[in-house]
């Protein structure tokens, strides 16, 4: 059996053949005009081989980094330059040759093969193959030495210019390097010379020593400070004097004129004593001259001791309470304390500097890191900007040196030489046989190309895989039916034609996806298709007719009524009078609705009253909706056959009265976008309820083929038949 691709490729070559037979005759024609034209004159090539070219002796570095961008450089681009073409051009017309730029450009050839590109031997260095075509040999070779001579120049000069904007580059970088390394260099300088001493000190250890011979000195005074405070308390214990007040009453009592004063006190008011014993009052003129000298000598004391206490602007002044009288022992204490506490202030005064100082070793020692990172980052710039200036100008002598070593990139290999060209014409069989096949390819490139952009599905394997995908259960693959005459409608009348045997599957497998109310699967179903020609009356025929053989009572009702009734396939009359008034004619009041079929038993029949105006209104009328519920509780099985979805939506309409919907697809008739819709739109409803789907007029095996044509036709009924009297009758629910 052939596969899915080869019958639809052999459907498509047969619908559109005449699009790929010209496809084939105008390829082929081209062919022929290819084959058969007059050949051309014949053709001279002159060719030449350039290798790569480097100095015998050399001295600098620059001069192969030049050569090696020269080598870079060699291309077809670049070797075809515009400015070479131009000269090249000229020198051809002081010859005679009068070729312009664009002419030697398309008659040039120029294949560039890398060093190591091949296996052989000879290519271990880059080759450089020209070629120049002409129909004149005289010219092609004339042609090809200049050009050669071009390139060479142009590989010389272009690497002279390579050295040039080296040179101009270093020397425009070196004043640059130069004025930074100074500029390094002075920074370096500078720090050295403000933190160099610091870093010195760091690294020698002294300042080190010094914030620890600090630390030890505090240590030192501490401890003699603490004894002297010990002797200063207990001096003043003794003393019951400050040290202030000692240095007061030491200075009074060391003061000549205070002690004379004090004596000649004592001694005035030792008279006075005696002339009190002797009986002496105070008004007498002796104790009146007396009590005058004391006044004066007190009133002497008073101007010395404050003389004394207040200063004379060199020292500071003594507390008033200072004693004046002071014995040698406490004066000896006195001048002790004085002495002690002078020492405490000095000792205090030192240990503040060195703390201070301390301090700043401290601070100055927490930031030598820092200073040593500086200094380290300062010489190593220095170092750097060094070093760079140094291969600078070790780079700008080396190209002073390439001047006299820098030479072309290229050299010939192999001189010109010229020879005619071989005619590649093919022959004009391989012609006419290449034509022929990609006439053949193409032409069936472009049946292929139709079939791809028809929407129609064509076989019915592509139907069964769109219903597969849609998860749209399969209920039946009707084959295609053969009747004698192209007009017959093949209803399956004869009860043992071959074809019954696949509408009785689809009718056991609608029993399968059958309703909980009934057992024997859908008792009122729905047929309808997405366009017309797709069989869906034929079907429905044959399925009631499948259905009555079954043993079932079975009604087939033509619910569409946009068109005329096809009951007369059957051999019943249509009622002239139930077009006129189709819902007494669903109620039972004109006509007979239903007919039976004498030779089907258990067949009826409600041919359609058709064409209506108004369909839709007697598809929703209580009279149809009463016939319907009357049709389901008498008969076994009520098959109803709608109008296709795309014409309208009369199907839906009865869905609502029916257990589902039963899809008929044909190949070559369906198309996939409109299943696609119609399938997706039917799931998505939540009141119509899709059965399946049954392939129409599917292809079938050879062995089936021949078994069905030695079988019976089915009836194939031209004219109306004779009726018995007992062929049909009205029905009454």
């Amino acid at each position: 059996m052939a596969s899915p691709f080869i019958k639809r490729y052999l459907l498509a070559l047969d619908r559109y053949k005449w699009p790929g037979l010209f496809t084939f005759l105008s390829i082929l024609g081209i062919s022929s005009l290819a084959a058969f034209r007059p050949e051309p004159p014949p053709e001279y090539y002159s060719e030449s081989v350039l290798v790569d070219n480097s100095p015998q002796v050399v001295f600098a570095n620059v001069t192969g980094e030049v050569q090696n961008q020269g080598k870079l450089l060699i291309n077809e681009d670049s070797l075809l330059s515009g400015v070479l073409l131009q000269e090249v051009s000229r020198k051809l017309e002081e010859q005679g040759i009068n070729l312009t730029p664009a002419q030697i450009r398309e008659n040039t050839q120029v294949a560039v093969v890398a060093a190591g590109d091949t296996a052989d031997i000879t290519t271990l260095s880059q080759q450089v193959t020209v070629r120049t075509i002409g129909a004149d040999p005289e010219v092609t070779e004339p042609v090809l030495n200049v050009l050669i001579e071009g390139m060479i120049q142009l590989s010389q000069i272009t690497n002279r210019q390579t050295l040039t904007n080296i040179t101009d580059e270093l020397n425009r970088r070196v004043p640059e390097i130069a004025s930074e390394l100074k500029t390094a260099e002075n920074e370096l300088e500078n720090y050295d010379r403000l933190e160099g001493p610091a870093i010195s000190s760091a690294i020698d250890g002294s300042l080190l020593s010094a914030i620890a011979g600090s630390q030890q000195q505090l240590r030192a005074n501490d401890i003699t400070l603490a004894g002297i405070n010990a002797q200063i308390q207990s001096i003043q214990n003794q003393l019951g004097m400050s040290p202030q007040e000692a240095y007061a009453s030491s200075a009074l009592s060391a003061d000549p004129s205070v002690a004379q004063l004090r004596a000649q006190i004592y001694d005035v008011e030792t008279q006075q004593a005696l002339l009190r014993e002797q009986g002496f009052k105070e008004l007498h003129p002796s104790m009146r001259e007396l009590q005058g000298n004391l006044d004066a000598f007190r009133m002497r004391l008073q101007e010395r001791t404050n003389s004394v206490l207040k200063g004379d602007g060199a020292v500071a002044s003594i507390p008033g309470n200072a004693q004046t009288n002071l014995d040698p022992a406490r004066a000896a204490l006195a001048n002790q304390l004085v002495a002690l506490d002078t020492q405490r202030e000095a000792l205090l005064s030192q240990q503040a500097v060195i703390r201070q100082s301390e301090q700043s070793l401290q601070q100055e020692y927490s930031t030598l890191p820092n200073k040593q990172l500086e200094r380290d980052r300062l010489a190593s710039e220095a170092v750097r900007r060094r070093a760079l200036y140094d291969q600078l100008r070790a780079r700008q002598v080396d190209a002073e040196v390439a001047q006299a070593e820098t030479v072309t990139s290229l050299s010939v290999a192999v001189p010109a030489f010229t020879l005619q060209a071989p005619n590649e014409q093919a022959a004009t069989w391989v012609i006419l046989l290449a034509g022929g096949l990609g006439g053949l390819v193409v032409g069936g490139g472009v049946v292929y190309l139709l079939d791809m952009l028809d929407g129609t599905v064509r076989t019915a394997e592509e139907l069964e895989g769109l219903l597969q995908t849609q998860e749209v259960p399969m209920l039946g693959m009707i084959p295609a039916m053969k009747t004698r005459s192209p007009h017959a409608v093949p209803v399956l009348v004869q009860p043992d034609s071959l074809y019954n045997a696949s509408y009785e599957r689809f009718l056991s497998r609608l029993r399968l996806v059958g309703t909980e109310e009934s057992a024997i699967g859908p008792r009122m179903i729905v047929l309808t298709s997405t366009r017309s020609q797709e069989g869906k009356s034929v079907s429905a025929y044959n399925l009631a007719i499948a259905s009555a053989r079954a043993g079932r009572r079975t009604l087939l009702v033509e619910a569409d009524l946009r068109s005329a009734s096809k009951a007369k396939i059957l051999g019943l009359p249509a009622h002239s009078q139930a077009i006129l008034e189709p819902l007494r004619y669903y109620s039972g009041h004109v006509g007979e609705n239903l007919q039976m079929v004498s030779y089907v038993e258990n067949l009826y029949v409600c041919a359609s009253p058709g064409p209506q105006r108004q369909p839709a209104a007697i598809i929703e009328s209580s009279e149809m909706q009463q016939f319907l519920k009357d049709a389901r509780a008498r008969f076994d099985m009520v098959i109803l056959d709608t109008p296709s979805l795309t014409r309208c939506d009369d199907a839906l309409l009865l869905e609502e009265q029916t257990d589902g919907v039963v899809l008929v697809t044909r190949p070559g008739i369906t198309e996939k976008a409109v299943l696609d819709t119609a399938i997706e739109e039917l799931e998505l409803s939540d009141d119509v309820r899709l059965l399946g789907a049954i392939i129409n007029a599917a292809d079938i095996s050879s062995e089936q083929e021949a078994d069905i044509e030695d079988a019976l036709e089915p009836i194939e009924l031209t004219r109306a038949p004779e009726f018995s009297a007992v062929s049909s009758g009205r029905i009454d629910f």
